[in-house]
Parts: structure tokens; sequence; C-alpha cells
């Protein structure tokens, strides 16, 4: 597992971020068993207390779940799953929209361009693979 991080956010946050993407690509399965707090911090060279604030946080946020002694592991909430997605693709939405607001494009437009951009870059994806 590797994570670049970069020195605006804390690093706890970007790795709960980090764990959201890899939920909403479908790299972490339902229930499915995640590195210990301690093996999280070594493979990402940072602080175990900073995993543990991470670790934590998820737990609150409701993405992980941990039994007993049992490991930590992805939560089997549909609609915790789901709402992570839906937040990362709000994000990205808010992003793209603040950056084009300045230039005053008619919605027609945008979406326009956004959908021959997906086009083409869903046609290259298919002649790479």
């Amino acid at each position: 597992m590797t994570v670049k991080f970069n020195n605006r956010d804390p690093v706890y946050v970007q790795v709960i971020r980090h764990f959201k993407e890899q939920i909403a690509k479908g790299y972490f399965e339902p229930g499915q068993e995640i590195p210990s707090r301690r093996e999280l911090a070594n493979q990402l060279k940072i602080n175990p207390n900073t995993a543990q604030r991470a670790y934590k946080e998820m737990g609150e946020q409701g993405l992980i779940f941990t039994e007993g002694n049992m490991p930590s592991c992805i939560t089997k909430d549909e609609a915790v799953l789901k709402s992570v997605r839906e937040e990362l693709i709000i994000e990205a939405v808010d992003l793209f929209l603040s950056s084009i607001k300045s230039i005053d494009v008619p919605l027609s437009e945008v979406l326009e361009l956004v959908k021959k951009k997906h086009d083409a870059e869903s046609g290259e994806a298919e002649e790479s693979k």
C-alpha cells in the first residue's frame, strides 16, 4: 500500500481519504480484513499514533469495525459504502464547478465537453487493454 502525502492536510486525514478511495474503487471488499495499525504505520512509514488516529476516525465514521481482539475490517454496511462513493464524487464535482465558475460557461456546454472527454478517455482505456 502506498500513499503520496501532501504537506497541506494532516497525515491521518490523508490515510482516511486513501481508504475511502480504495473502498470506492472496489479494492476493499465489504468485510475485508485490513492491516493492523502497526502494519499500516510500517507500510506507509508513518507514526503508529497517526495510524491509530486514522483507524479511530474511520471507526467513528462507520468505515471499519473491530470486534474484540480480531483484526479491523471494512464495513459491510451498504449505505456507508455507497455514501463514501457519493462523498468522493460530490467533492470532485464541487472542485470542478468552483474552478470553471469564474469563466461563466453554460451548463449545456460543460456537460457536452465532459461527455466528450469521458468518452475519449474511455476509448483510450479500452485500447490499452
